[in-house]
Parts: C-alpha cells; sequence; structure tokens
C-alpha cells in the first residue's frame, strides 16, 4: 500500500502576534514562591532583555538597509539615503529621536563589526551595558582592529565588570593602534560643552566637560577669588561652598551680585501664586517647575529690571489662547508664545530644547504662519520633518508625525503651567478639526487639587433652594471613648490665616517703603500681598 507522506507545511507564526503573546504571558505570570523560583526567573528575564537588544539591533540594522534601497529608488541624494532611519527607530522605540540615531547607530557597529559580542548578546551571556562598552571604546578603531579586539575579548566579555570590562578594552585599542589615545583625546576635545540639568527643589546643575588643564585652571581661579573673598570678611554669613557657588554666577552672568539676574528669564506663574499665596508651581519654559514661594521670592528679592506680561489660557485644559502673524516666518512675540506652549521639542518622546519654530504644513504647501501651524522642534526634528516622506500635522492641541514607513504618532499638547487639574489628553485631535471632548479624568481632576482651608465655602441658610443638593444618607458611627476637644487647640493646629498673620507681624519690620519700590504699582501690589495692607 502506497501512502504519500508529503503533508502541507506547517503555518509560519507571525512573529509580532508570538512577542505580544509571549508579553501576555509575561504580564499575566504570578512571582515564584520560593526564593529558588524567584531568582531563577530573575536570571531568566535578564537573560531574555539581552536577547530582545539583540532583536531589536538586527532588526534596526536591517530597517536602516530597506530604508536606503527605498530612498535610492526614490532619487533622493546618495548622501541623504537613509540619514532619518535613526529616527524612525526612535519613534518605533517610544524615546527621543536622538536616542534612536544612538541605538543605530551602535547596532550596526555590533551586528556587522563585532560577531562576538552580537553572539554573546543574543545568547543572553552580557547585558546591553556591556555591548554598549565595546563599541565605545573601539570606536577610534579602523574595521579590522575593532574585530581583533573582538575576537580577544570573546573570554573576557561574560566575567567582567563594567568598569574592568572599559578599562581592559581601552588598554586594547591604545595596543592595537599607538594613535588611538591621541584621536580619543582629539575627538573627546571637540565635544566640550556646557550643559544645564534641572535638579530637585528649585535648583539646577551647570556642568562643563573640558580639556583637563582649562578645567582645572578654571576651577583653581574661581577658589582664589572665593577665599578671597572670604578673607576679606565679605562673606556676609555664607559658608565656603555658598560664597564658591556665588562667585560662580556673578563670574559668568557679569553682574556685581548672584542675585541679580540680569539675563532674560521667563517665568510663567499663575496670578494667584504671583500675588496671593497659591500653591501652582510657577514653570521656566524648557527647564520645569518652580515652587511658588520660591518664585515670588526670586521676583520680589530680584535686583534686576522685571517686565511683567499678561497670558491667557483655557480655563478648561491651562492651554495658552494663541494668536497669529502676518509675517512669512514665526517670530516676535507669536514665536515667544509657540515656545511657551511647547516647551520642549514637540516631536513625540523627544524632550530636547526648541531652536527653530516652524510651520507644520509648509509654506510652499499652503501653510500659513498661524498659531495653529506652528510648531516648535529642535533642529535635528525641524530638518528631519523636510525629508521626502516625512509629515507634520499640527494643531494648536497636538501633533501628529508620519514617517515613509507609513506609522503615525500622535502628542498632545500640555498645559503652560502643569497643575493637577489639568492632566494631559488621551488623544489628539485630527488636524483641522475641534478639540478632543474632556475625559472623566478632565471631569474629575479638581479633586485632585491640594486642600486649601480658606477655599471651602459653607453654605447658608440664604442660599438658593435650587442651588442645594439633595440629601444623603448618611452613616454615624459612635467613637468610643468619647473624644473631648480642649478650649484652645494647640499651635500646630493653628491655621493657615494666623499663621500668615504671625508671620506678617513678626516681621513689620522688613516691610519696603514706597520709597523702596520705585513708584512701580506692580511692586507695591506685591508688596500687600506679602505683608499685608496698609
Amino acid at each position: 500500500m502506497d501512502v504519500d507522506t508529503a503533508r502541507e507545511p506547517a503555518p509560519v507564526p507571525d512573529p509580532p502576534t508570538e512577542i505580544t503573546r509571549f508579553g501576555e504571558l509575561l504580564r499575566g505570570l504570578d512571582p515564584g514562591g520560593t526564593e529558588a523560583q524567584t531568582l531563577e526567573r530573575i536570571t531568566a528575564l535578564e537573560e531574555l532583555k539581552s536577547a530582545v537588544v539583540a532583536a531589536q539591533s538586527g532588526e534596526a540594522v536591517a530597517f536602516e538597509a530597506l530604508r536606503i534601497e527605498r530612498d535610492r529608488h526614490n532619487r533622493v541624494p546618495a548622501i541623504d539615503c537613509g540619514k532619518r532611519a535613526g529616527d524612525e527607530v526612535g519613534l518605533a522605540k517610544k524615546v527621543s529621536p536622538g536616542s534612536g540615531r544612538k541605538f543605530l547607530s551602535t547596532a550596526r557597529s555590533i551586528v556587522i563589526g563585532m560577531p562576538n559580542t552580537f553572539k554573546a548578546l543574543s545568547k543572553g551571556e552580557i547585558s546591553e551595558d556591556k555591548a554598549r562598552i565595546m563599541v565605545d571604546e573601539t570606536a577610534v578603531l579602523a574595521a579590522a582592529d575593532r574585530r581583533k579586539v573582538d575576537t580577544r575579548m570573546k573570554r573576557s566579555l561574560e566575567p567582567s565588570g563594567l568598569r574592568s570590562l572599559r578599562a581592559e578594552v581601552r588598554a586594547l585599542s591604545a595596543e592595537m593602534d599607538a594613535e588611538a589615545a591621541a584621536k580619543r583625546a582629539a575627538r573627546a576635545e571637540s565635544n566640550r560643552r556646557v550643559n544645564l540639568t534641572v535638579i530637585d527643589d528649585g535648583m539646577a546643575r551647570i556642568s562643563a566637560i573640558l580639556p583637563l588643564a582649562q578645567a582645572v585652571a578654571a576651577y583653581e581661579s574661581l577658589r582664589a577669588g572665593a577665599e578671597s573673598i572670604t578673607a576679606a570678611g565679605d562673606a556676609g554669613g555664607r559658608n565656603r561652598q555658598q560664597v564658591l557657588a556665588d562667585t560662580f554666577v556673578e563670574r559668568l552672568s557679569g553682574q556685581t551680585s548672584a542675585t541679580a539676574v540680569p539675563a532674560e528669564i521667563h517665568v510663567l506663574v499663575e496670578a494667584e501664586s504671583l500675588l496671593s499665596d497659591g500653591l501652582v508651581p510657577a514653570w521656566l519654559p524648557g527647564f520645569g517647575p518652580l515652587p511658588a514661594q520660591t518664585a515670588r521670592k526670586f521676583i520680589v528679592a530680584n535686583e534686576a529690571k522685571m517686565f511683567i506680561s499678561r497670558i491667557f489660557t483655557r480655563p478648561d485644559d491651562g492651554q495658552l489662547v494663541g494668536m497669529d502673524a502676518k509675517s512669512r516666518e514665526f517670530t516676535g512675540r507669536l514665536r515667544q508664545m509657540i515656545t511657551f506652549r511647547d516647551d520642549l521639542c514637540r516631536t513625540p518622546w523627544c524632550d530636547a530644547p526648541i531652536r527653530h519654530a516652524d510651520h507644520a504644513l509648509p509654506v510652499a504647501a499652503g501653510g500659513a504662519t498661524t498659531w495653529e501651524n506652528g510648531s516648535g522642534l529642535c533642529a535635528s526634528c525641524n530638518y528631519a520633518k523636510e525629508h521626502p516622506g516625512w509629515k507634520h500635522e499640527a494643531t494648536a492641541d497636538g501633533l501628529r508625525v508620519t514617517t515613509p514607513s507609513g506609522r503615525s504618532y500622535e502628542v498632545t499638547t500640555p498645559a503652560v503651567v502643569r497643575r493637577m487639574r489639568f492632566p494631559r489628553p488621551e488623544a489628539v485631535s485630527e488636524p483641522g478639526g475641534s478639540p478632543p471632548g474632556p475625559d472623566w479624568r478632565q471631569t474629575f481632576s479638581r479633586f485632585l487639587e491640594p486642600d486649601r482651608d480658606e477655599a471651602r465655602r459653607v453654605v447658608g441658610k440664604d442660599q438658593p433652594q435650587e442651588a442645594a443638593q439633595p440629601d444623603q444618607p448618611v452613616e454615624y458611627q459612635t467613637i468610643e471613648p468619647k473624644c473631648v476637644l480642649p478650649e484652645q487647640l494647640p499651635p500646630r493646629y493653628c491655621t493657615r490665616a494666623e499663621k500668615i498673620a504671625g508671620w506678617r507681624s513678626r516681621n513689620a519690620h522688613r516691610r519696603p517703603s514706597a520709597q523702596d519700590c520705585n513708584g512701580s504699582p506692580v511692586e507695591r501690589q506685591l508688596v500687600r500681598m506679602v505683608f499685608g495692607p496698609d
């Protein structure tokens, strides 16, 4: 009896479907019941993370090759073929385009130039951090020398720690190329820069990456100046580090006092937080929040000239009310308003500072210089927008970015001053359409606001009956033992108004006079709000 053993080929599972299914398995996985089980799973998941990074790297390199081929067929100049592939990779990873470009560059080096590192990463023998160290420390080597270092480090990848791995690879790179150290030093010197990082409690950190000799010279000069101030008795109660910080500010800004800030600094603050005792923090566009009390102190005590402008926001979501311009470019007040509205680069997941204010729909395609069609972008994202296949569709409420691959990414515009009652909407409106309707989070977000005693109101007997709410059944519970309230509460239970009155009485001698206000009505209003009526 003849039997045909030929069978239909088994269906090949779809990778994205299988990945999604495995993700659901992990999300529904209960924690292990024993110590051995939990540690075993932690190790397995860590190895899985490395395998996922290796797979992502391979997909990123394959995508770049496909994008280059597509751009070549579309007659894009050879120098620009695949130039923005990293931006698309970043959006697909839900990170900034800059992070996507860096990931693609690292993936290209690992997949193409370092086969042993890529194999170890795929097997879960090393972490992503180790693979990145291998790439960074061999960046100055030629492709052939990099492959030799990759082969030499084959047995050292897994047992080495991050610090020892970096030191060993750096030594091998210097051995492979006698000029590698000089190249590295020259490359590092070309990357000298100054960064500003916002930290906690209304503070920030300024850091400079400089050649070692220059950094030492700058610090020694700063230290000598601070020590001379302390030796002359001009510290004014400040400690050594405080004098050093104030001298740093004075030398960089050219001002005579660290508290007089002559540079143009924009502080967005609600009227209640500025002129009263509001709780909503102020906002420095591009940098983040500043506590309300700190903002009031900065504005009142600053010795530099100050201008206060009114900016109107919508009451439902806190977004700025827009304006238009008749010129082709975004300049002046309109550019400033767009910078305030978008705060940082508007591209999804890109937190770079705004450098360009440009048209979402280009002028050549009929785009107008309006509030709706304007977007604040970093330089890289604005150049990517002009690359073939990229498309930006914007309203004042949000932005949709479409990449050459046809994928779309949406982002909504946040409130100009972040506060509890203005959560970011879930979805952006269609370009050219009306803003999205408020969802339940926005409807009930007012209950997230901090409790304030002076904001509570007692319904009087003379209130209209139609405004009263129907009585709800209330359950009473007897407290045993019965609570006896003292006739006078301890000081820690004083109301906020009593605390403010006590502070004003203790600091009445510090109240600025009319002459100190220089005739400014704004300063007189601030004095009345801080120290009370005359």
